[in-house]
């Protein structure tokens, strides 16, 4: 409106300079100067404050959990992007991408304040979550370290998810800043914690980079053998409305293998081809197509997809992070996600769970299928399946792992 105002200031002057422009001038300078002195006072009831592109108050994120300090940090790049990650949890908050009209958008899930976060009794989430010590689920919580049975904490239909009921996501990161566009965040782990052994020493790298990726690096060490598998668990909607299910949105995997699950969600230990069930995404389709298809037992067994694809980008024991190992694509907004990894799989989630009780950011409620996550890792249970790709880690060697999700348009 200040704007339109400002314009007819100028045609008028343009008319000339008499009595009744300069009364006409005087009458839009003060209706300008209240509409400057509303807009104050609604950002000062608001929370005040300078908001981020995604529409979130930093001052909604400050506070101190378990005698650590929490805040909300702004990554920026030369090309406008913006992601915003609270060190609780070192949790990817929003990520604001162009589409094709050249419009910022926000395509990660999440919550507008750090007490929806902090909430693991009535809203627990994983939302953008980086987690640890151990992503995914390991069966009835048991692992072998040195020849002894080590019984873990369980959470997920008897095994143990994502490290235990306080894995990381749930805990402070303590954070640097360097520059505008890197965080880097770092945890200790110490012995015993979720009973998992070894003090484990773990850093998290995030980096917008100037192409529009963001770049995610792992290093972890440890002084006893333990286990290792980190990831991050963004709920990725790239349709610019996350008030809808996102199956319209296109996905790709590099993949000819996943590893079965039973109704539990624990692997059986085998590898099998994905080539003629509703696994297959080696053709790149929406999700509509077969996410509904319960006649096949895995699907019905998720609820949709929530199952670890063996890469082919992974290969004598080596991820290669230059090929693409998975891509998600919404032809509405022309957004299109790329995902590059060293690790041998991706856990594909499509929301199963979401039910539209939640409430995240700008109250939208989140129904199912609104997002899909791709999260690299190890293959589930992979200490009690020797055949998968180990995921142990013994005292001077460096768990390195890196993901890169590149977004562009289509």
């Amino acid at each position: 409106m200040a704007v339109y105002l400002k314009k007819k200031m100028y045609i008028y002057t343009q008319k000339g300079n008499n009595t009744k422009n300069n009364e006409i001038m005087k009458r839009v300078r003060n209706l300008t100067l209240c509409i400057g002195i509303i807009t104050v006072f609604l950002c000062a009831c608001s929370g005040g404050g300078q908001r981020t592109i995604s529409g979130l108050n930093p001052a909604d994120f400050d506070t101190i959990i378990n005698n650590k300090a929490v805040k909300l940090f702004t990554l920026t790049n030369e090309s406008g992007m913006e992601a915003c990650i609270t060190n609780y949890g070192g949790r990817l908050v929003s990520l604001c991408v162009p589409n094709k009209a050249g419009q910022l958008t926000d395509v990660v899930l999440g919550f507008d304040n750090i007490h929806q976060y902090a909430d693991t009794v009535n809203t627990p989430s994983d939302f953008g979550a980086s987690i640890g010590r151990y992503a995914n689920r390991i069966n009835k919580g048991q692992l072998k370290v040195g020849g002894k049975t080590i019984q873990l904490p369980t959470n997920n239909f008897g095994h143990c998810l994502h490290g235990g009921p306080s894995g990381w996501q749930y805990q402070v990161y303590d954070a640097v800043q360097p520059n505008d566009s890197t965080l880097q965040l770092s945890i200790v782990s110490p012995d015993g914690d979720n009973n998992f052994p070894g003090t484990v020493t773990a850093k998290v790298i995030y980096t917008l980079t100037s192409d529009n990726v963001l770049d995610i690096k792992y290093e972890a060490t440890t002084d006893r053998e333990t286990v290792i598998n980190m990831t991050n668990h963004s709920y990725f909607n790239l349709t610019g409305d996350m008030s809808q299910a996102g199956t319209n949105m296109v996905l790709y995997i590099n993949a000819d293998n996943y590893t079965p699950i039973d109704s539990t969600f624990i692997p059986n230990g085998k590898v099998k081809s994905v080539y003629g069930t509703p696994l297959d995404f080696t053709k790149r389709h929406a999700l509509y197509e077969t996410i509904g298809d319960t006649s096949f037992e895995q699907i019905k067994y998720a609820r949709g997809y929530d199952h670890n694809w063996c890469l082919n980008t992974y290969t004598k024991g080596k991820g290669n992070d230059k090929i693409v190992a998975a891509s998600l694509y919404a032809p509405n907004t022309g957004i299109c996600l790329e995902m590059f990894t060293t690790e041998p799989g991706v856990q594909v989630y499509t929301g199963n769970f979401l039910d539209g009780k939640v409430k995240g950011k700008h109250g939208i409620a989140y129904p199912k299928h609104a997002s899909v996550c791709l999260e690299s890792q190890k293959y589930p249970d992979s200490p009690n399946n020797p055949n998968f790709p180990s995921s142990y880690i013994k005292p001077g060697e460096t768990y390195i792992s890196h993901t890169a999700y590149r977004f562009r348009v289509k």
